[in-house]
C-alpha cells in the first residue's frame, strides 16, 4: 500500500491508504483508541490531479473529513456519523487540492486547477462549508500552494511561483490580512524569489508563521518575527523536500512552543526536536532513515509516516513524553529475512566535469 497525507485532529491520527487490492482506491483511514477503521466507504476515492501529481487530498478536522474524490472531481465532506455529502457542484474538469479551514467565516479553501477554457487557470478559492460554488479569492500567477489560515483569523500565507520555475527553484511566500468576507487585503511578499525554494508554510499555535527556506543553500526552518526573518535551527542539512505533490510536511509546530524536525544528511533523514527559545536540534531515537513528507503533532505525540533499512514504509506515532514509538499501519506484511538485507553507506566521490557525485553503497552479504 502507499501511505500519505498524514494529519492529526486532535488525538485521532489520519492517513490515506493506496490500495492495489483495490484498484487503487484511495481510502482514507482512522486512528483512533487502539484501533484502526475506513472512514471513506466504497466506492469514493480520496486523490487528486491538481499539478497531475496530486497529494493535499484531504484535511480532517474539527471531527469532519474533507476530501477530494477522484471519480468525480467534487469536493465532499464526511461529518461525524454521517455519510460523504458533496460540498462543490459538478463542475466538470475542475481539481481541487491542499485543502484549509477557514473557520471564522466558515470556508474552506483549496488549491483549484480549472481545465474548462482553452487555457487552464490556477487559483485559491473559498467554498463554503455548507456548499456552494467556489470563488476565486488570490489569482494571476501559474502556480499556488500552502494557503494557511492564521490561529486566529486574521491573516493568510500562501506561495506561489510561474513557469518555468518548479517549486525547489523558486516560490514566493505571501502573507496578508483577511477581511470580513475571507478575501486578503494589504497582501506582501515576506519570503523567497527567483532563486529562493521557499517549502510549507505553517503557523504556530501562538500565531507564527514558520516555513521553510533554501536561501543558505540548505533547506533550513525559518519564522517571521514582523518584519524579520529568524531561522530556527540553523544547520549543514536539508529540512525540506521537492514539493512535487501537494501536502508534504517535514516540521509540525508543538503545543508548548517547540518543533518536531525532520532532517536529511546525506540522505539518510532523522526526525528531531526543536525546544523553545533554542536553536538546538535533539533526534528521536528511532529506527527510521526515511521519511515521504508525512508528520504531523497535537498534544503530546508526533506520527509521521517513514521507514527504514529493514523498516517497511510504516505510519507511526511517538510519545514525547518518554520517547516511545507504536507502529499503527504497515504498507507490507512482508516478512524479510535480515540476512539479505545490507546496510547502505552514504558516499561521495568525483563525478562528471569536477562535480561532487553522492551515492549509497550496499556492501554484499
Amino acid at each position: 500500500m502507499r501511505l500519505n497525507d498524514l494529519q492529526l485532529d486532535g488525538d485521532d491520527v489520519y492517513w490515506i491508504e493506496g490500495r492495489p487490492g483495490e484498484g487503487g482506491r484511495c481510502v482514507v483511514v482512522r486512528h483512533r483508541e487502539g484501533r484502526c477503521e475506513d472512514v471513506l466507504p466504497q466506492p469514493f476515492s480520496a486523490r487528486t490531479s491538481v499539478h497531475e501529481y496530486g497529494g493535499g487530498a484531504m484535511l480532517a478536522a474539527g471531527g469532519s473529513v474533507y476530501f477530494s474524490n477522484s471519480p468525480d472531481r467534487r469536493l465532499y465532506v464526511i461529518a461525524p456519523g454521517s455519510t460523504p455529502e458533496p460540498l462543490t457542484p459538478d463542475l466538470g474538469d475542475v481539481r481541487f487540492a491542499d485543502i484549509e479551514v477557514d473557520a471564522l467565516r466558515a470556508h474552506l479553501l483549496a488549491v483549484v486547477e480549472d481545465h474548462r477554457g482553452s487555457t487552464v487557470v490556477n487559483d485559491v478559492r473559498a467554498i463554503p462549508l455548507q456548499g456552494g460554488e467556489p470563488q476565486s479569492i488570490v489569482s494571476g500567477n501559474d502556480f499556488y500552494s500552502n494557503p494557511r489560515v492564521s490561529p486566529d483569523g486574521s491573516r493568510l500565507a500562501w506561495l506561489t511561483w510561474n513557469q518555468p520555475n518548479m517549486p525547489w527553484d523558486g516560490t514566493e511566500l505571501w502573507l496578508a490580512e483577511l477581511d470580513g468576507d475571507g478575501r486578503p487585503r494589504n497582501s506582501r511578499q515576506v519570503g523567497g524569489g527567483p532563486g529562493e525554494s521557499i517549502f510549507q508554510p505553517a503557523w504556530s499555535p501562538g500565531g507564527v508563521l514558520h516555513f521553510v527556506s533554501d536561501r543558505t543553500g540548505w533547506w533550513n526552518l525559518y519564522r517571521l518575527d514582523g518584519d524579520l526573518v529568524h531561522a530556527v535551527a540553523p544547520m549543514e542539512a536539508d529540512c525540506g523536500l521537492p514539493a512535487w505533490i501537494f501536502g508534504l510536511r517535514t516540521f509540525a509546530c508543538l503545543d508548548g512552543g517547540g518543533v518536531a524536525l525532520a532532517v536529511d544528511r546525506d540522505g539518510i533523514w532523522a526526525l528531531g526536536t526543536v525546544p523553545p527559545d533554542s536553536s538546538a536540534w535533539t533526534a528521536l531515537d528511532l529506527p527510521y532513515t526515511s521519511f515521504n513528507g508525512g508528520l504531523g503533532a497535537s498534544g503530546g505525540q508526533i506520527a509521521f509516516t517513514g521507514g527504514g533499512m529493514r523498516e517497511t514504509s510504516s505510519v507511526v506515532t511517538v510519545d514525547l513524553e518518554d520517547g516511545a514509538h507504536r507502529v499503527l499501519r504497515r504498507s507490507s506484511t512482508l516478512e524479510l529475512d535480515e540476512g539479505l538485507l545490507s546496510a547502505p553507506t552514504a558516499i561521495t566521490f568525483p563525478g562528471w566535469e569536477g562535480a561532487t557525485a553522492h551515492a549509497f553503497y550496499y556492501a554484499p552479504r
